[in-house]
């Protein structure tokens, strides 16, 4: 360990800190009458994106450092799995909603043919 490294226990209790502080205002954005409605919802985005990026540096020890090549890959590649994962589910439902919809001029009431 290097003399000028800071101690495991602080950089968690630093990222535990900037968490909840994050938490906490995002309950207060959400929850405000202050903020135009519209910015509520950037507001939140925004506070959401640096949650992750806090937790990525501080818990998950995600650096730009050469050491950490294989984390980063193996981030994004998990990150491209849940984009297809979660595209692949949004176009099966909204094809599945456009094959299920009754035409406009069929009857409501529709007798079975045997």
């Amino acid at each position: 360990m290097h003399a000028s490294a800071p101690s495991e226990f602080l950089v968690y209790t630093v990222g535990l800190v900037v968490a909840v502080l994050l938490t906490a205002t995002s309950f207060w954005t959400a929850n405000t009458n202050l903020l135009w409605p519209g910015g509520v919802l950037l507001g939140l985005a925004v506070l959401a994106i640096a949650q992750m990026g806090i937790h990525l540096v501080f818990f998950l020890h995600i650096s730009s450092g050469p050491e950490s090549t294989n984390n980063v890959l193996a981030l994004a590649f998990g990150a491209l799995i849940v984009f297809v994962v979660i595209a692949g589910t949004m176009w099966i439902v909204a094809d599945m909603n456009t094959n299920m919809t009754m035409p406009s001029g069929a009857p409501m009431s529709m007798k079975m043919q045997h």
